[in-house]
């Protein structure tokens, strides 16, 4: 684990550490729960769920998939997509 120096008002720390020991934990594992949550807060979120591309039932595509055709794949995403929502 790194250290990290920081310039904070003294008060602004003392009042912090009261609070933290009040809430049952630390300021530096407050300070590590803040990291975490502003690093995190820019990542995408996970989709609901993967959309399962249609096949042939042996593993291969659906006769008119073209898996070199980005539009083809999308436009089978799509579909699938539609038919989960009806």
């Amino acid at each position: 684990m790194a250290n990290l120096t920081l310039s904070v008002d003294e008060r602004l720390v003392k009042q912090a550490r009261i609070r933290a020991i009040q809430e049952g934990t630390s300021l530096s594992a407050k300070v590590r729960e803040w990291l975490s949550d502003y690093v995190q807060q820019d990542l995408p979120a996970e989709p609901d769920a993967i959309p399962r591309l249609p096949t042939g039932g042996r593993g291969g595509f659906q006769p008119g998939v073209d898996p070199r055709s980005n539009r083809s794949m999308f436009d089978v995403m799509d579909a699938a997509d539609q038919k989960l929502q009806s």
